[in-house]
């Protein structure tokens, strides 16, 4: 075995093996990457706060997220050429089916709105619908997955976590991105919130609308010095585990969030508490419905507005359970499933806008209203319609985008998107520029590659932007 001999004046000599040397230097060597990583911002986490490539439009995003795919042609896309055709063969014993809902144009702009959203109607010259959307499959979990992720399949970081990641949270005491939901998992599972290859600090907090928001937000030791005694011995074993590994990012991301949920303990309780809120103001979102599922959805958009408020960045407000085969995927029934499904949404979004814009907050937070995709204008039945990925129809509100304009189209029946066919990587794009982040440079290190949220896609609609 090869030895190697070091001699000092006034010392005998010394010789150790090239693997004892390499085991006496191995904690040298990992912090030297450990130092490498900490360098990187997304490691250090310095600041909360971040540059954007150029001057935003937007500050924060309230994703309205439409699990189960909306119809089009019964929401925001009229199809006069469906109630011609309704009826008629299409074709594998499948026929056109015509809306059960009347379009009728709506505000200074005259944009055309189903009857099915009386209150999203209201606010037409602030919507700016995007009409001519595609995805990739007919499937839930991929569809799910490639909005929330720019991928259809799962191990990629969330939309919420890339935009926590580019600009990061305003607010010290609270995390940067929130997903309030209802006890309910979309398809795709919690992929649809993570971090993935991002630091876990980057990943949503999750906040149900029923009972407790968080689990164990208040502390179990009255005496804070106590409870700040535990967090400093856990922090200092986790820091001392790291640096026996050489700097870890999970175990990092671990201390920061554990800091995070120390600090959410006395800020969450009073940002979510709507008591304070006037009579009026649960009244324009439904919280004071009978119906427990708006009682519910208003809750979460009303604090959807507190949070943006708070300094959270992106918030994304899932929907109730809903009617029939669940939320808005009415195979059949759609008529009652779809009433059922607005009711419960319809005048919290509205709320939401119009309470931003009251209060000024709505030209720098951008609302999105989005499925994973659309339904057939065809049905084998009279009632129902299926998974339609190739043409439908989402829109945006505030935070830099015109209102009352639509933008792309479907063709007469709205099967296809022929016209300025807009992709989830193009909404995505549209987003992040909104928020003054180039899709393109916004990057991350991951397997010997840089990723983005577009990967290699993506182009900004610039007709919709003010």
């Amino acid at each position: 075995m090869n030895r190697i001999s070091a001699a000092c004046p006034g010392r005998a000599s010394t010789s150790l093996t090239r693997r004892a040397m390499l085991k006496d230097t191995a904690n040298g060597f990992g912090m030297v990457a450990l130092s490498a990583l900490m360098a990187d911002r997304a490691y250090a986490d310095v600041s909360p706060l971040r540059k954007p490539h150029f001057a935003p439009k937007a500050k924060n995003v309230i994703f309205c997220f439409m699990d189960g795919g909306v119809s089009h042609v019964d929401s925001f896309d009229p199809k006069p050429g469906l109630d011609k055709h309704d009826g008629k063969e299409y074709k594998g014993g499948r026929k056109w089916l015509k809306s059960p809902w009347k379009f009728r144009p709506h505000g200074q702009s005259g944009l055309p709105v189903s009857e099915l959203f009386p209150h999203i109607a209201s606010c037409a010259d602030d919507l700016a619908v995007i009409r001519s959307m595609k995805a990739e499959l007919p499937l839930h979990s991929t569809g799910v997955l490639l909005l929330h992720t720019g991928v259809n399949n799962a191990g990629r970081p969330s939309f919420g976590s890339w935009v926590n990641y580019g600009l990061g949270s305003v607010s010290r005491d609270l995390p940067g991105f929130v997903v309030l939901n209802f006890d309910v998992v979309p398809c795709g599972g919690l992929e649809n919130f993570a971090s993935g290859f991002l630091p876990a600090s980057y990943q949503a907090s999750m906040l149900k609308a029923d009972g407790t928001p968080i689990d164990n937000i208040v502390p179990a030791d009255k005496d804070r010095r106590v409870q700040r005694a535990k967090l400093d011995l856990l922090r200092q074993q986790d820091k001392d585990f790291a640096t026996g590994l050489g700097g870890d990012d999970a175990v990092e991301a671990a201390i920061r969030n554990y800091e995070m949920a120390y600090r959410m303990q006395s800020l969450v309780p009073d940002v979510l508490d709507l008591s304070r809120e006037t009579p009026a103001t649960k009244k324009l979102y439904g919280v004071d419905s009978s119906v427990a599922s708006k009682r519910l959805y208003g809750t979460q958009c009303l604090r959807a507005r507190r949070l943006v408020e708070a300094g959270v960045r992106f918030v994304e407000v899932n929907c109730p359970p809903g009617a029939s085969n669940g939320t808005w995927d009415q195979h059949g029934n759609l008529k009652a499933g779809h009433e059922k499904n607005a009711l419960d949404t319809d005048q919290a979004v509205a709320g939401l806008i119009k309470d931003l814009k009251s209060r000024g907050l709505l030209d720098e937070t951008l609302v999105l209203w989005a499925g994973e995709f659309g339904r057939t204008p065809h049905s084998p039945g009279r009632d129902g319609r299926d998974h339609h990925p190739e043409g439908f129809s989402v829109w945006m509100a505030g935070g830099g985008v015109k209102g009352g304009v639509s933008y792309g189209a479907t063709d007469e029946l709205g099967m296809h998107a022929v016209e300025n066919v807009c992709t989830i990587h193009d909404l995505h794009a549209t987003i992040l520029h909104l928020l003054g982040l180039d899709h393109e440079k916004l990057t991350y290190r991951f397997g010997g590659r840089d990723f983005r949220l577009t990967d290699v896609h993506g182009h900004v609609v610039k007709e919709i932007l003010a």
